[in-house]
């Protein structure tokens, strides 16, 4: 088990690495089918996951000056609150069969969603442009802060949504920002966004310690050599297949 939990995460790592997303989107649903975690131990097990293999990436945006911090403080002043009511709550009323069908439910959506995103890349930029009739400096904050409440709310429900979701919803609100200041400032908010919900998974037990230690040795070189193979992969083909992995995944834990 202990192999293949290290294989899994060499290939979700690969897959992070070459697309930039699909970290959550494809390992809590292998956590689900592969490893049959219940629902809430996924969830969590995954959130730490994010948390521990975004850390780097956060780093690197950061030092390269990809990351506008006064976005992310926005996004986190709403994400932050939004996941730890979200915990509570979960604390407050317990792990009931009734919260299963929520979690299970909000990670099959999270999933389309994240699909829908991921699909759609290109329609974004002028989707925003669009929206700039509407969205100006006086309420454009405001709205960034509502973002991150609704990211934390997903988060915390489904370990998914810190990603490709959360920098779409940057790139509709600031559509001017370019895609390397989009990624980082992403990066930037989902470490201590799923840090926070993963410690608040912690505590409900909800973390399978000994399969997250397995799952990171395996994505450190897989993630190094998707970021390598990028090159030589068409991002069309990449796209499409991690598509059609998300909605199937997506379908399947709806269902």
């Amino acid at each position: 088990m202990d192999l293949l939990a290290i294989l899994s995460g060499f290939g979700v790592g690969a897959i992070v690495g070459m697309t930039g997303v699909g970290g959550g989107s494809l390992m809590t649903p292998l956590l689900l089918s592969v490893f049959k975690l219940n629902p809430a131990v996924a969830i969590g097990t995954d959130l730490w996951f994010a948390a521990v293999t975004k850390t780097a990436g956060s780093a690197s945006h950061h030092q390269a000056g990809h990351v506008e911090w006064r976005i992310t403080k926005l996004l986190l002043m709403g994400s932050i609150p939004a996941s730890l009511a979200t915990i509570a709550l979960m604390h407050f009323t317990g792990l009931t069969k009734g919260w299963a069908s929520a979690l299970t439910f909000s990670l099959g959506i999270a999933l389309l969603l994240t699909a829908v995103t991921v699909a759609f890349k290109q329609i974004w930029v002028k989707v925003g442009r669009w929206l700039e009739r509407w969205i100006n400096d006086g309420n454009r904050p405001a709205l960034t802060l509502l973002c991150g409440f609704i990211l934390g709310v997903l988060v915390s429900l489904s370990s998914i949504g810190a990603g490709a979701i959360g920098a779409t919803l940057i790139l509709l609100l600031y559509p001017q920002l370019p895609s390397h200041r989009i990624v980082g400032t992403d990066i930037a908010h989902a470490v201590p966004l799923t840090l926070v919900a993963g410690i608040g998974h912690a505590t409900l037990g909800n973390v399978d310690w000994s399969l997250l230690g397995a799952l990171l040795i395996g994505s450190i070189p897989g993630i190094w050599l998707g970021a390598q193979l990028t090159r030589k992969m068409p991002e069309r083909l990449v796209r499409t297949l991690l598509c059609l992995s998300l909605v199937t995944a997506g379908l399947k834990v709806i269902h």
